[in-house]
């Protein structure tokens, strides 16, 4: 009876116990649901940050400004994350990781919906047109009013008078709020890569945490795929859609005064980013490693000595005074920069992603100038063709490492080659050029015959100067003869008919001395040459692309295999410290000013100064850009050379060091075996306890 009662007793706790593991959610389950969780947050953050570089063009014209002002705003999200990265490291993993996750992702969320705040604020977009629009209207107007007065000559440019509307060009400097959203996007995306990573790889057992941190990595890739594709769609919309009558508007999406919803866009990802945030509020500070159900075997749990460390696979360091780290500091500070090969990766990485966060900012810039390609679709190009390239070349880098069995000096030897082929490949791009606009006064004169000097333009001709026009105004029209004129009064033109899109101008001087000569509104679509090499631009992209990316992985792991084991976490962070303060940074703000320099026409404010640039130097730009992308490449290039030469020094002098260290080993087992083998002879069991002989079991 009592052996019956205390069995059914058993089994009632054991119900018990089994209840109550199922009302809390299992480890495994935890763990997944915060992978799955920190996926979502790495996708928003690399949709909204892809968002940005996809809108560079809509925010200069927007708001007016240069592309080094552009660089500057898109610089600022490294700095805000510069700012907060120490610290965040640091005390970060010492508290609630999941909860610091969740509030660094609403001030991304924060941060991006301030990015649109002064959409709201600034007022309707106003660009510069002479092309009337009324519905159903047959009123002509005359752009060039012939018989007034002499008007600008080419020593007499037309005089700059404010408007009496130009106080509201002060909203124009809105944009520092766009700075500063991103400042706040930096500063809130600081935790969610250390904190996250580190967490799936405190409770993840060994064999699981590499195949948790892909599946993250391989997310994030997909989130700037998403982000162009959202860039594409909102640079399709006009910027004041719903507050304006599109019908008049007259001008395209492939207008250089075109804007597209760039703030629609924020509000997406603003939404997005906050929703990443919900479920880090609900997953606790730290869960059973999912590999301490191994210990159970046959329903019952395998209480080992080592049971009470099932919470954190790693032991806890040694408390030590901030005093002591700070005198340690400066040592291995020392001890890392004095490593050689180190030393040179590092300069050689910095100088290369110069080149690529450049190139990467201002492709689809790019593209829409040299191709003369709109935004829209410069922005899908990116997104479905550019980005996927990257993201296999990656994976099938690290593929080719686990299968080639690379060690550190073929890793090396992979990571260069690729690079030296891409860079190779990249030459041709100066090739596949398409010429210069044409743009009477600009880059052709007006009478057609001879292109006009990068620096001696002049917009006035003797078939304008009796209009009194600006030469300040972007207002472009497309001649009979195939000729794009910076406004119609430039033009000469006397007379128009329709309205919107549709206004045809008359009686152009410029475009013609005889006959009846005509302009439509608009840029003319003069770009057979452009269409013809633009897709081997985009097959020849795809390639390269591919080609360099699969050189990224073996080049990382270069990065944490040349370096002693205890310097490799000081050594990932001032790494990742250093690329982020000499090249996210300032590449996109010298880049920025480099392309300033090629610009021909520039936007004018109402208040006077310089607006946006309208057209560029087709050559200068091509030149300026990929000169400056492989000239900084060629650099590293060159720094690589004494790289080789350290690091083959290096192992030679570590395989040294290792065959010498076998052979004393080597040594000192020999010695052991004949002093145990001594033993073993005068070994007499009659004079051993039990203690002995079971320690020697």
């Amino acid at each position: 009876m009592e052996a019956g009662s205390e069995q059914s007793h058993a089994q009632e706790n054991g119900r018990g116990q089994a209840a109550a593991r199922g009302a809390s959610p299992a480890p495994c389950s935890t763990l997944k649901m915060f992978l799955v969780a920190l996926s979502f947050a790495y996708f928003a953050k690399a949709l909204s940050g892809s968002y940005m570089k996809s809108t560079i063009t809509q925010l200069e014209r927007r708001f007016d400004i240069p592309s080094y002002l552009i660089g500057v705003i898109d610089g600022s999200f490294e700095i805000g994350n510069l700012l907060v990265i120490a610290f965040v490291s640091y005390f970060g993993a010492k508290l609630h990781r999941p909860k610091i996750i969740a509030v660094g992702c609403v001030l991304m969320s924060i941060g991006t919906f301030i990015i649109a705040l002064p959409h709201f604020v600034i007022g309707r977009y106003e660009y510069e047109t002479s092309t009337p629009w009324a519905a159903n209207s047959t009123l002509s107007t005359s752009p060039c009013q012939v018989g007034s007065t002499a008007g600008p000559t080419q020593s007499q440019p037309a005089p700059q008078v404010p408007s009496r509307g130009c106080e509201g060009d002060s909203h124009l400097s809105l944009w520092l709020y766009v700075l500063l959203g991103n400042v706040l996007r930096g500063i809130g995306e600081t935790p969610v890569q250390p904190l996250g990573i580190s967490y799936i790889d405190d409770f993840a057992s060994e064999e699981n945490a590499a195949l948790y941190v892909g599946c993250v990595q391989t997310i994030s890739v997909i989130g700037p795929v998403f982000g162009y594709l959202l860039g594409s769609l909102c640079a399709k919309i006009y910027v004041d859609i719903g507050f304006v009558k599109m019908e008049s508007v007259t001008i395209t999406p492939a207008d250089s005064r075109w804007v597209g919803a760039w703030w629609l866009g924020y509000l997406i990802a603003g939404v997005i980013t906050l929703l990443a945030a919900v479920p880090f509020w609900f997953l606790p500070r730290s869960i059973p490693n999912d590999s301490a159900g191994s210990t159970e075997t046959g329903g019952q749990k395998g209480f080992s000595k080592e049971a009470s460390q099932v919470k954190h696979k790693y032991s806890e360091e040694e408390h030590t005074s901030f005093i002591e780290m700070a005198k340690d500091f400066i040592p291995t500070l020392r001890s890392l920069l004095g490593h050689p090969v180190y030393l040179i990766y590092l300069c050689v990485t910095i100088i290369q992603l110069n080149s690529l966060i450049g190139m990467v900012t201002y492709k689809p810039k790019y593209i829409e100038q040299h191709f003369r390609q709109s935004a829209s679709k410069a922005n899908f190009l990116m997104g479905v063709i550019n980005i996927p390239a990257v993201a296999l070349g990656m994976f099938s880098g690290g593929l080719l490492m686990k299968r080639l069995k690379l060690n550190i000096m073929a890793a090396a030897r992979f990571a260069f080659g690729t690079s030296l082929i891409g860079y190779i490949l990249s030459l041709v791009f100066f090739a596949l050029s398409c010429e210069n606009a044409k743009v009477a006064g600009v880059t052709l004169s007006y009478d057609r015959i001879e292109e006009i000097s990068y620096d001696k333009h002049s917009l006035f001709s003797a078939c304008n100067t009796g209009c009194s026009c600006s030469s300040n105004n972007w207002d472009p029209v497309c001649g009979e003869n195939g000729v794009m004129y910076v406004s119609p009064c430039l033009a000469g033109c006397t007379s128009s008919t329709g309205s919107g899109k549709s206004t045809v101008f008359w009686n152009c001087s410029c475009v013609g001395v005889r006959g009846n000569f005509s302009a439509r509104a608009g840029q003319c679509n003069d770009k057979d040459d452009c269409d013809r090499v633009f897709p081997y631009f985009l097959a020849l992209s795809v390639i390269t692309s591919f080609i360099i990316s699969l050189g990224g992985t073996p080049g990382y792991m270069l990065l944490i295999r040349c370096i002693k084991p205890q310097l490799k976490s000081f050594a990932l962070g001032f790494h990742a410290l250093a690329t982020r303060t000499l090249a996210g940074i300032p590449a996109p703000i010298y880049f920025g000013a480099l392309i300033d320099t090629t610009c021909l026409k520039w936007g004018q404010k109402r208040c006077g100064g310089l607006g946006a640039c309208r057209i560029y130097n087709t050559t200068a730009y091509r030149i300026a850009y990929l000169g400056l992308t492989l000239s900084l490449r060629t650099i590293s290039f060159i720094i690589c050379i004494p790289g080789f030469i350290l690091l083959s020094r290096q192992l030679k002098k570590e395989e040294r060091s290792t065959r010498h260290g076998a052979l004393a080993n080597g040594g000192a087992e020999l010695e052991a075996l004949r002093k145990e083998e001594f033993v073993i002879s005068n070994f007499d069991p009659l004079q051993t306890s039990d203690k002995d002989r079971e320690t020697r079991l």
